[in-house]
């Protein structure tokens, strides 16, 4: 009697076998996700700099709503954080059209995602117009401060604890003054730029105005600047060095110097991304003006740079918070 066997084979579907599009993403899309995703961990690695410096140096870290009060075209208008905001919302609204852009494309559409590449480049445009200008009046500067030889920071401040610009009451001494330069071949090592007034000429002022007190960089227990009284005031500046005018990588009248070097270093290298993002997004326009995505009948090139364009919105989310808002 002659026995039947039967074999039974389990055959086991894969999700991937291999191939040039992974999970249905072309070559371009995988790399231009790869290139995001190292990105992403640069600014995190620059973020978490500043956040570590932040914590080590809280109590004399600048406080955001009194150094980004300005607006353009309303001088002296104290407007915290309204300008920013602005920016913020511009790009975020260009990140909108750049979906509206990727959408049309898949419909193939050309007039519409010319029209809406267009809206995003404007939008690229006027936010690194808004970043340069913000750029130049945190270096320009405002009230102006004193450096102590201790590198200590030293505000003017009225009786009501309202900011007073060294303008108002430094008096004007007649002086020979010389900056030092290595070029003269005296020098070994270039001096600090003069500013306006010198050190004796805001120090005689102030002592010619009793209703001008001294704020430290110190933030006491309710969040404020420490204000010393007339007589620790008068104190305090017989170490006056130096005075400072804005902020730069070396002087900063509104606090802690590391604060200018990761804002002009983060902003910077974020700014950096946004202009080539820009540049990146006129190429891609005049390739829709051009009908060359028309010809394949696929507007891929117009996602991929989207991709981009999303991250580097969503970056400056990050950054506004850590600087602006935290």
């Amino acid at each position: 009697m002659a026995a039947t066997v039967t074999t039974t084979t389990a055959t086991t579907e894969k999700t991937w076998g291999g191939g040039n599009e992974p999970m249905g993403a072309s070559y371009g899309k995988m790399m231009m996700w790869f290139f995001i995703l190292s990105d992403a961990l640069t600014f995190s690695g620059f973020l978490a700099s500043y956040g570590f410096s932040r914590f080590k140096f809280m109590d004399t870290w600048p406080i955001a709503d009194e150094v980004f009060t300005h607006f353009p075209f309303l001088h002296g208008v104290d407007a915290p954080m309204y300008y920013v905001a602005l920016m913020t919302f511009i790009l975020i609204f260009s990140s909108v059209t750049m979906v509206l852009a990727v959408d049309a494309g898949h419909q193939l559409k050309k007039t519409k995602v010319a029209i809406y590449m267009l809206l995003t480049i404007l939008g690229g445009l006027v936010f690194l117009g808004s970043q340069a200008w913000e750029w130049k009046t945190f270096i320009k500067g405002e009230y102006g401060a004193i450096e102590t030889t201790g590198g200590a920071l030293l505000q003017f401040v009225d009786k009501e604890g309202e900011r007073v610009n060294i303008d108002d009451f430094a008096l004007s001494i007649p002086t020979e003054r010389v900056n030092h330069t290595e070029s003269n071949g005296i020098w070994f090592e270039s001096s600090d730029r003069l500013g306006d007034h010198t050190v004796e000429e805001v120090v005689e002022g102030f002592k010619a105005n009793p209703d001008v007190l001294i704020r430290t960089e110190w933030i006491n227990e309710d969040k404020q600047k420490t204000i010393l009284s007339r007589e620790e005031s008068l104190e305090k500046l017989q170490n006056a060095k130096l005075v400072v005018r804005g902020a730069n990588l070396e002087r900063n009248e509104y606090g802690h110097k590391l604060f200018a070097d990761f804002f002009f270093f983060i902003t910077g290298f974020h700014g950096f991304h946004v202009f080539s993002g820009v540049v990146l997004n006129i190429i891609i326009f005049f390739n829709v003006i051009l009908g060359t995505y028309e010809k394949r009948k696929s507007y891929e090139m117009v996602e991929k740079v989207g991709l981009y364009w999303h991250f580097v919105d969503l970056v400056w989310v990050f950054v506004f918070t850590f600087f602006y808002l935290v």
